[in-house]
């Protein structure tokens, strides 16, 4: 969307729908602190809430601006399709059930901004729930939080191939006690035919946890330039794994292309160090936020765990300086991974890594050695292939922590995480239930088992009961 004034190019303001307001303290500072906006559509369906909304909107004095609506999220977003150029979606739990309509009413090239706060859900302790939800299954270990970034992802993208979209990521995040993607949302038939080609399935070792990726599909192209998709080769892996010989477990499908724009990140880097704590309130936090997702490797899906090699192999924990170094010395990638500060991104292969160990431990040898037929003793049985070199190689290191940059900041207060679901007076509950003027044949009210007396008053009036937030 543009406009040209006098010949010079103009882009128009931007029209921002916050489907779940509450409050609406986030619209309001989308109208306060994006200059230029157009509009600012803030919507609950919650009356009290857009009671509350025009009360903000007043006092701030942003009437002009930010535009209280009282409606169901999914279908206001249904019915204007194509018209917001940012979306943001920020329910609690998990946002599936608004997908559909986003990626509908999000127009070309715009914003899509989605949160999911049901961890145990991504991360692995409800597997069956995940798949029902996001249509992947997870994987439990360190890396689960990027794990269920990558699903979030996967099911964006899975509904946005729907209606010929397709999704580019450009920051995604695991913070406290949920994730957050922003992903821009394109139309482009063609280029939606290779959603297959981004999303894998991952095998998981169920005793040195080295896991591998099959594609879910793939794209060739002839000797005339013709393009055509087929289902991915395989399988990757054997039915035990080649490392340690235990087990593999397999999850997704993940998104494993990369989750962030590093343009992005790096003019985003800038402005936070630009404004200071002036600025941003929590500018330690941000910053080093930020900083860790500059340095991580952008294609590289998935991290390792020092800690869980270590209790694998049964041996000293090798400072990670060793470690980056060695994988540098050895010709391959390596950084630090925003959701785990003992976690590392590399592209090496797993037989390069386990060398690496292998050596580590050769030189740094443990006086309790380790079973045979244990996951770490098969593998430290094997013969080096390659000899590690661990002197020090600058490059990669971490520059933030040389430079003392605060990464991993503690959180603001103690017990800090989400509060209890927002129930607007539907589930109130009682030390003793009211029976008076409750309908005994309505099995919504024996389940529940107690309702507000402005609910019985409905019930005996037939009037329907408001459908949840």
């Amino acid at each position: 969307k543009g406009r040209k004034s006098d010949g010079v190019k103009v882009a128009p303001g931007l029209d921002i729908l916050e489907a779940m307001a509450a409050s609406g303290l986030r619209a309001l500072r989308y109208a306060l602190e994006i200059p230029e906006i157009n509009k600012v559509y803030a919507n609950d369906i919650d009356q009290k809430a857009v009671d509350a909304m025009r009360k903000n909107i007043e006092h701030n004095g942003v009437e002009g601006k930010v535009e209280p609506t009282k409606a169901d999220a999914r279908i206001l977003m249904l019915e204007n399709p194509d018209t917001y150029d940012v979306i943001d979606l920020d329910p609690y739990g998990a946002p599936v059930t608004l997908l559909d309509g986003a990626v509908q009413a999000i127009c070309d090239g715009g914003l899509l901004c989605v949160t999911a706060t049901d961890m145990a859900v991504l991360c692995g302790n409800s597997s069956e729930a995940c798949w029902m939800k996001y249509g992947s299954y997870p994987l439990k270990g360190k890396h689960c939080h990027e794990g269920a970034l990558r699903i979030m992802l996967h099911t964006l993208q899975s509904h946005a191939a729907r209606y010929k979209k397709y999704i580019v990521p450009v920051l995604s995040l695991s913070v406290d006690f949920y994730v957050r993607v922003f992903v821009r949302v394109f139309t482009s038939a063609s280029l939606t035919k290779e959603a297959a080609t981004r999303v894998s399935y991952a095998y998981q070792c169920n005793g040195c946890h080295a896991f591998s990726f099959q594609p879910v599909g793939r794209k060739e192209t002839n000797k005339r330039g013709g393009v055509k998709f087929s289902p991915g080769l395989g399988p990757v892996v054997g039915t035990a794994c080649e490392h340690c010989g235990s087990r593999m477990k397999m999850g997704g499908p993940f998104w494993t292309e990369p989750i962030h724009d590093k343009q992005w990140v790096k003019e985003m880097l800038g402005m936070i160090k630009k404004g200071g704590k002036e600025e941003f309130a929590i500018f330690d936090k941000v910053r080093g936020l930020i900083t860790v997702i500059d340095e991580e490797l952008p294609d590289v899906p998935l991290s390792l765990c020092m800690h869980d090699v270590t209790k694998v192999l049964k041996c000293t924990p090798p400072p990670s300086a060793d470690v980056r170094s060695a994988i540098a010395n050895a010709g391959y990638r390596v950084s630090s991974t925003h959701d785990n500060p003992t976690g590392i991104k590399t592209d090496a292969p797993f037989e390069v890594f386990w060398d690496i160990m292998r050596t580590w431990v050769r030189d740094h040898p443990n006086p309790n050695k380790l079973s045979e037929g244990t996951p770490g003793g098969n593998i430290l049985a094997k013969p080096l292939k390659v000899e590690a070199k661990f002197s020090r190689v600058y490059s990669a290191l971490s520059k933030a922590k040389m430079s003392k940059t605060p990464r991993f900041t503690p959180n603001p207060e103690a017990f800090w995480g989400p509060g209890t679901r927002a129930s607007a007076g539907k589930r109130k509950r009682f030390m003793s239930a009211p029976t008076e003027g409750l309908d005994k044949n309505n099995k919504k009210d024996r389940r529940l088992g107690a309702v507000s007396e402005a609910e019985a008053k409905g019930a005996e009036n037939g009037d329907d009961a408001k459908p949840e937030n």
